[in-house]
């Protein structure tokens, strides 16, 4: 019989696995709880300081793993297993450990819409969950909006004060509930609660009323999407003339009631972060929801509080609503998403008509993430709740660094080991409450990432608040090249982080000369990345004059002034422009007084919006790019529309053909992006080794019908096109590119 025993024991396999990943705050100790009760495993699952350990004793320990990776929880992620084998100890039981201390290299799982299994709670009158609107999982609900520090566990949330009721207890300390462990875990006898019922809020609604809602992230603005007068008073309210709005439907059958998706924008729509998704739309709402634009900003509900008002509104779970909203960032004049109750009170009585508040507080602000298919696969135009922090693998340890990114579009990039930890949308630090607001998430990154950087890095811009916030902080400070900044940040993530060749496509970004001194107005650069921090310029766009700065990037009048000015036609402008009285005045100024020039891709789609027939103001940042890319149907090449030189590609044909022809608008906006496509592909492919893999970022890349074009034409040419796929390619991603410069530089030290 002790034969028998010792041949069983032998027999039997224990193994150490030690994961790494979104495995903390998922649901990931019970499920490994309820895999190894599968398979009749002895051994124990428990949270550590690297994420989570797990032990497994018995004959089917292979097929633990196997299934392991084949079904993890809705939320988690793997990004490292390690499997050891070590001799049994004949343990036949399973348990679920205590957490061990130690420094955090963990991290808070990101935000995520409320799950199926909750909205089952939802709407079921039996469940002590029903119509609670703050309902949740640990496969779904608030993580890293209402979370101060880690460890992530419910005293170091705004969760704290919320006693536990006997029931909610009794599901958190059970294994085999799937609340095991939610530490957001709440019921209408002991969580928070929302100041106002859904069927008021509704009423409000259909009655024309602006409605301010607190929900998972910050304040959302609501109004009717159907009732147009409604729109107009929120835009007067907000004072936001004509940037598009969102519309929040009540589930992915509305989608179609007034958009057009495709099966990959319905599947990112379902994500668990239920994001802003940028959809074809039917038109057959107000158009002051998206003025002259093609497509329209969808998401679906995605906090328990939204469901309760499509269920007041009386529309079935999983049916079809034509009960639609606009659900806007209530930031009212630029200022950082409100996020607390009183400012509410404050700040958004002369927008609202009502203020919903509810008394679980929100830590970290963050707005609506924004994305859209680009290339057959997900993209960022802004990268907010639902996605941070998730990090982006760096591929190998290095140094600590800070990365302040820009100005506008503001981001913070943190690293720790191979990790980087880029914070939500900021916006543009010219506002002192945005400033405030970016100080923040620097103290609160750093808190939860328990991370002192060796050196902060930033852009060359002087004037930049972000460059000061590094110049403050006392630590060694690395500046790089603006554009320089884009191509690293696509190489980043995507195991690129050396030499690397790339086009930084964007508005502006300052200079450098060849001898590394800052200086010019650069946005259309082709550079060669050394994998040692720095870089060649290989190429850029022909300049144009820009005319009044800064002022140039708001009316394209001016930058359709510098195309007459290029190609010596300057007596001609006022004629052409004779609609715009200053335009006699502005090309006098640009015939005598001497005038910086700009690289700029951005700029050269103001001239062209100019020459097209929309030379006015515009009301916000990309607003001339965007109308020009909604017109189109399908691109279209001008014979001869640009020259190449000396690594320098010049659209100054097409800007005359348009002097001289005058295409109507859409005719005008497909022979832009057909030729910019071609140009562009033309040039970079003239600049690159043959095969190479070729870098697209900057925020001319935002535009769907360039970088699908461009991406199109090069991957024809034999090269491999990269975009960004976990940041967005504006200025959001810059601080990312920053901190894998100055890692590369801090490394060769």
């Amino acid at each position: 019989m002790e034969a028998a025993a010792r041949e069983a024991k032998e027999e039997t396999t224990r193994l150490r696995l030690r994961l790494r990943g979104a495995v903390q705050g998922v649901g990931f100790r019970p499920f490994a709880y309820g895999l190894a009760a599968r398979f009749a495993l002895g051994g124990f699952v428990r949270n550590d300081a690297q994420g989570v350990t797990v032990e497994v004793e018995g004959e089917l320990a292979k097929e633990f793993v196997a299934a392991l990776h084949a079904e993890l929880p809705p939320l988690a992620r793997l990004d490292g297993v390690e499997i050891a084998k070590i001799a049994p100890r004949g343990e036949r039981a399973f348990v679920i450990e205590k957490t061990h201390q130690g420094v955090a290299r963990t991290r808070i799982p990101a935000d995520a819409a409320t799950c199926e299994k909750c909205l089952d709670d939802l709407f079921d009158p039996r469940s002590r969950f029903h119509l609670y609107p703050f309902v949740n999982c640990t496969h779904c609900g608030p993580r890293y909006t209402l979370t101060r520090r880690l460890p992530y566990d419910r005293a170091q949330t705004s969760m704290a004060r919320f006693a536990m009721c006997a029931d909610c207890a009794r599901d958190y300390a059970d294994p085999m509930n799937r609340r095991f462990h939610a530490e957001p875990i709440a019921c209408p006898a002991c969580g928070p609660r929302l100041s106002h019922e859904p069927q008021e809020i509704v009423a409000a609604l259909r009655a024309g009323k602006i409605v301010a809602l607190k929900g998972i992230g910050g304040f959302h603005l609501l109004c009717d999407a159907a009732d147009a007068a409604a729109i107009a008073r929120l835009r007067l309210r907000k004072n936001r003339e004509a940037k598009p709005f969102a519309i929040m439907v009540a589930n992915e059958p509305s989608v179609s009631l007034f958009a057009r998706p495709r099966p990959e924008e319905r599947a990112l729509l379902r994500g668990a972060a239920h994001p802003i998704v940028l959809v074809e739309s039917l038109k057959n709402l107000p158009e002051a929801i998206a003025p002259d634009m093609a497509r329209l900003g969808v998401m679906l509900a995605y906090a328990p509080v939204h469901h309760l008002l499509f269920h007041a509104a009386g529309g079935a779970r999983d049916q079809a609503q034509n009960f639609v909203l606009v659900a806007t960032s209530a930031n009212p004049g630029g200022a950082p998403l409100v996020t607390d109750n009183e400012d509410a009170r404050q700040k958004l009585a002369k927008i609202a008509d009502l203020i919903v508040t509810h008394d679980r507080d929100i830590v970290v602000r963050a707005d609506d993430s924004v994305m859209q298919i680009v290339d057959g696969a997900p993209a960022f135009l802004r990268r907010a709740r639902g996605f941070v922090p998730e990090p982006i693998d760096l591929g190998e340890d290095g140094p600590s660094v800070l990365a302040c990114g820009g100005h506008l579009k503001a981001t913070l990039a943190f690293t720790r080991g191979r990790e980087a930890f880029v914070c939500q949308h900021v916006g543009d630090l010219s506002n002192a409450e945005t400033f405030r607001f970016y100080r923040e998430s620097a103290a609160h990154l750093s808190r939860l990432l328990d991370v002192r950087p060796e050196a902060y890095a930033c852009d060359l811009h002087p004037d930049y608040l972000s460059t000061r916030f590094a110049e403050e902080s006392g630590a060694p400070v690395l500046r790089f090249q603006h554009h320089a900044a884009h191509v690293a940040a696509i190489g980043a993530e995507h195991d690129a982080c050396g030499a690397l060749f790339g086009a930084a496509l964007d508005g502006h970004g300052l200079g450098q000369d060849e001898f590394g001194k800052p200086g010019g107005n650069w946005g259309g650069e082709a550079l060669r990345l050394d994998g040692r921090g720095g870089f060649l310029r290989t190429g850029h766009v022909a300049p144009l004059a820009l005319l009044g700065g800064d002022r140039a990037a708001r009316e394209p009048l001016r930058m359709g002034l510098a195309a007459f000015a290029a190609l010596g036609r300057l007596d001609e402008a006022a004629g052409f422009f004779a609609a715009h009285r200053e335009a006699a005045e502005l090309a006098k100024v640009l015939s005598v007084r001497p005038t910086p020039v700009t690289t700029s891709l951005g700029r050269l789609f103001d001239a062209a919006s100019a020459l097209l027939g929309f030379a006015r103001g515009q009301d916000f940042e990309g607003q001339a790019a965007m109308r020009l890319e909604a017109l189109v149907r399908t691109p279209r090449a001008l014979e001869n529309g640009f020259v190449l030189r000396d690594g320098v590609v010049d659209f100054l044909p097409l800007l005359a053909h348009f002097i001289d022809e005058k295409p109507d608008p859409r005719a005008g906006a497909e022979l832009l992006h057909g030729t910019l496509i071609a140009g562009l592909g033309a040039w970079l492919s003239t600049l690159a080794r043959p095969g190479e893999r070729i870098a697209l970022g900057g925020g001319c890349m935002m535009n769907k019908v360039l970088a699908e074009g461009l991406a199109g034409h090069l991957r024809e040419k034999g090269f491999a096109p990269l975009l960004t796929r976990k940041i967005p390619p504006n200025d959001g991603g810059l601080s990312l590119g920053q901190a894998v410069l100055a890692r590369a530089v801090l490394k060769q030290e």
